[in-house]
C-alpha cells in the first residue's frame, strides 16, 4: 500500500472518528439535558405539588443533598433549582425534546433567565439556525437582539412576511470606532473594513457582494453604497448608508436602485430586491406615510456607541411600545 494512499486513508479514518466523537458527545448532552428536564419535573409535578412553600423548600434541599451525595456536583441545591425552573419554563415535552437534540444545557441556563417564553424560543431558535456557541448566544442576549428584531418586524406588518425575524432596528454599529464629526465615504469605510462584524450584526445569510455599486442610467452614473446577496431570502439586499437623519427623498432613491437591480441584476429563481436605509436618526411618521415597506424598504436607525444596560433595555423598551402603537392605531383606521 503507498504511502499517498495510507495518507488518504488515514485523513477518511480521522473524519469518521472524529465525526462520531461530535455524535456522541451531541447524544449524550441530548441525553443529559433531557434526564435534567424530567427530574425537574418529576420535583415541581410530584413532590412539591400542594405542598406549602416553606415544606416545599426543605423537600427540595433534601433531594439535592441525596442526589449529590450519590451522583455527584451536577445536582447540587442550585442545580437542582434550575432543573426545576428548566421544567417549568419548557413545560411541554414535545418542544422540549427536538431542543435538546440540537442546544447544550449550557444555552437552556441562558435562556431561563429571559422574561417571556417568546424570548425564549426566539433565541432558541436562532442559536439552532445561526449555530450560536454559548458564547455567541450571551453577546447575542447582552446586544437585545430580540427586542431589535421586534421594533423591525413591525414595519414588515403583513406585506413582508417572509422578511420578518431578518431586520433589526437599530442596529449596533459601535464596533466600527468612529469619531465625531465623520463623513458618509468615513462609515461606509469603517463598515467595509470590520465587514466580518458588520455582517454578524447584519446575522446570517447575508453575503458581501460589492462596495458602491455602479448603475448607469440615462449615461448617468449613480452608486449603491453596499450590496449583499441573502441567501435564504434569495434576494439582493441594497443597503444606503446615511450619516444624518432619514430624509423622504431617500426613498425615491432606494426605489431607482431596487427597479434597476430587478432589471438588470436579478438572477433567474431570485425574488425581487429590497432595500435597507440605515441612517443615524428617523422619523416613524414619514416612512408610514411614505408605506415604504410596500415597495420593500426598511429603514433602520445604527447607534455608533451604545448606551449603559439600563439605559439601552429602557430606550429599546420604549421604542418597542411606541411601535406596537403606532401600529394598532395604523388597523384602528382601517
Amino acid at each position: 500500500m503507498s504511502k499517498e494512499l495510507n495518507s488518504a486513508l488515514f485523513s477518511e479514518f480521522s473524519q469518521i472518528i472524529e465525526k462520531g466523537k461530535l455524535q456522541l458527545f451531541a447524544s449524550v448532552n441530548s441525553i443529559l439535558t433531557i434526564t435534567y428536564w424530567q427530574i425537574g419535573k418529576k420535583i415541581n409535578d410530584h413532590i412539591l405539588k400542594n405542598e406549602r412553600a416553606e415544606y416545599g423548600e426543605k423537600v427540595v434541599k433534601n433531594v439535592a443533598k441525596d442526589l449529590e451525595n450519590q451522583f455527584g456536583r451536577s445536582y447540587t441545591l442550585r442545580n437542582v433549582r434550575r432543573m426545576m425552573q428548566f421544567a417549568e419554563q419548557f413545560d411541554d415535552i414535545n418542544i422540549v425534546t427536538p431542543l435538546v437534540t440540537q442546544l447544550s444545557w449550557s444555552h437552556f441556563l441562558q435562556l431561563l433567565p429571559l422574561k417571556s417564553k417568546e424570548q425564549k424560543m426566539f433565541y432558541a431558535q436562532k442559536s439552532i439556525e445561526e449555530k450560536w456557541s454559548k458564547r455567541v448566544l450571551i453577546h447575542q442576549i447582552q446586544r437585545k437582539a430580540f427586542e431589535r428584531k421586534e421594533i423591525a418586524t413591525l414595519q414588515t406588518i403583513s406585506e413582508l412576511q417572509d422578511l420578518q425575524n431578518t431586520f433589526k432596528d437599530p442596529y449596533f454599529l459601535d464596533f466600527l470606532g468612529l469619531k465625531d464629526g465623520y463623513l458618509e465615504n468615513d462609515l461606509e469605510s469603517a463598515v467595509i473594513k470590520e465587514i466580518e462584524n458588520f455582517i454578524l450584526e447584519l446575522g446570517v445569510g447575508f453575503s458581501f457582494i460589492e462596495r458602491q455599486k455602479r448603475i448607469i442610467l440615462d449615461e448617468k452614473d449613480f452608486y449603491l453604497d453596499l450590496l449583499f446577496f441573502h441567501r435564504k431570502l434569495k434576494r439582493l439586499v441594497a443597503i444606503e448608508l446615511k450619516i444624518g437623519e432619514f430624509k423622504p427623498a431617500y426613498k425615491g432613491q432606494m426605489e431607482l436602485y431596487l427597479k434597476w437591480l430587478n432589471k438588470y441584476d436579478k438572477q433567474e429563481g431570485e425574488n425581487n430586491p429590497i432595500g435597507l436605509i440605515l441612517c443615524a436618526g428617523k422619523s416613524n411618521e414619514q416612512i408610514e406615510l411614505l408605506e415604504m415597506h410596500k415597495d420593500g424598504i426598511m429603514v433602520a436607525e445604527y447607534w455608533t456607541e451604545l448606551p449603559p444596560k439600563k439605559q439601552l433595555e429602557q430606550k429599546l423598551h420604549s421604542l418597542l411600545i411606541e411601535a406596537k402603537a403606532r401600529i394598532q392605531q395604523i388597523k384602528n383606521l382601517k
